[in-house]
């Protein structure tokens, strides 16, 4: 499995918030939820945005875009059904199915994988084992156990950091920490989505047989992928932006979603300005406006779930691999959507223009 990708999503992530100057709408008396279908809205964004969106859309790899406000669809792109990989984003997911168990007890945050009995190929070292649940779900375990023939250079040496004080994007964390969830829970991953996730809000198109592992060459600890649509990623991002309420259910622990989506390592930290991350969630820090509050989920290729609270808004995008729309892309995207950074009359002469035809290789 090459993650280069997803490395290389989390480096430019930070990019995403830098810039932006919004305006707040007024806050909705009655949240809206979506039924068995979407509800619509025409007017969710004024005709020079859908002009600017339209126009700059046709120029990416995106397959499927679905920008809803006020619990209301009001821009759709590409096929919003089509059931694909959604890599990285799955993480944030997986902290949402962690939340109603962290409230029950079966999760013990505080549980070491000493306690849990888990270990990996090879053994793991005495400082390794002190590591807790709450250390992988926030990716400071401090076990750089490789799961991959080729290592990431930039990992740490194995046993040179105590668990708890050091932040890295290491997959080995997020593997240990589907494999915890099933070892407290007693319930796989995939039954737990269809269950506590798929089942309560509705999701249209989920289809647990379509869920898959992978074995990684040098662990015994699987990538746990999720094949989702968009449509059904963008009902995940109005769960978490409705505080885990759905109708007149609460499927998610509110104080969980407030915990999971607060700053557990902060931008100075990670050297990403303006974003921090919080339990397997990526959170705007230090912003004013609307993406005060902020949190994504992000996964290689252009997988991406935005929630933005100060504009009730959530927005799914996704692009079907070997496709790729990569952070700065969409970034500028979501400029455009919020209307609030608009096209510069350049830009949309440059978006209007078909590509050029590559010239044929000299014979």
């Amino acid at each position: 499995m090459n993650t280069q990708p997803i490395r290389c999503a989390v480096r430019a992530v930070g990019l995403l918030f830098v810039g932006f100057v919004f305006a707040i709408p007024p806050a909705l008396a009655e949240p809206v939820f979506p039924g068995a279908n979407w509800e619509y809205e025409t007017n969710g964004l004024s005709p020079e945005t859908l002009h600017q969106v339209d126009t700059y859309i046709h120029t990416l790899d995106t397959t499927g875009l679905m920008v809803v406000k006020h619990g209301r669809v009001v821009y759709e792109f590409g096929n919003v059904t089509n059931l694909s990989y959604v890599a990285s984003v799955s993480k944030s997911i997986l902290s949402m199915l962690y939340g109603p168990y962290v409230a029950s007890g079966k999760i013990r945050l505080d549980a070491t994988l000493k306690d849990l009995g888990m270990s990996d190929t090879g053994g793991l070292l005495p400082i390794e084992e002190r590591a807790k649940v709450i250390d992988l779900i926030t990716a400071r375990s401090g076990v750089y156990h490789p799961i991959e023939d080729a290592d990431d250079p930039n990992t740490p040496k194995r046993g040179s950091k105590e668990p708890g004080t050091y932040w890295f994007y290491n997959l080995w964390d997020f593997d240990a920490a589907d494999a915890a969830f099933e070892r407290m829970t007693g319930k796989d991953v995939y039954d737990a989505l269809q269950d506590d996730l798929a089942t309560p809000i509705g999701l249209q198109d989920f289809k647990r047989e379509r869920q898959y592992k992978v074995v990684v060459p040098r662990s015994q600890y699987p990538v746990k992928h999720m094949v989702l649509s968009t449509r059904d990623m963008a009902r995940l991002g109005l769960l978490m932006l409705r505080n885990g309420h759905w109708r007149d259910r609460q499927v998610i622990p509110a104080d969980w979603v407030r915990r999971s989506t607060s700053v557990r390592t902060s931008a100075s930290e990670m050297h990403a300005p303006n974003l921090a991350y919080g339990y397997m969630w990526w959170v705007c820090e230090d912003t004013n406006g609307p993406f005060h509050g902020g949190f994504m989920a992000v996964g290689s290729f252009g997988q991406f779930i935005t929630v933005l609270p100060e504009l009730d808004m959530v927005v799914a995008h996704k692009t079907v691999p070997p496709g790729n729309v990569d952070v700065p892309k969409y970034g500028r995207l979501l400029g455009l959507l919020t209307g609030n950074k608009p096209a510069s009359a350049d830009e949309m002469t440059r978006w209007a223009r078909p590509p050029q035809e590559s010239p044929d290789p000299p014979k």
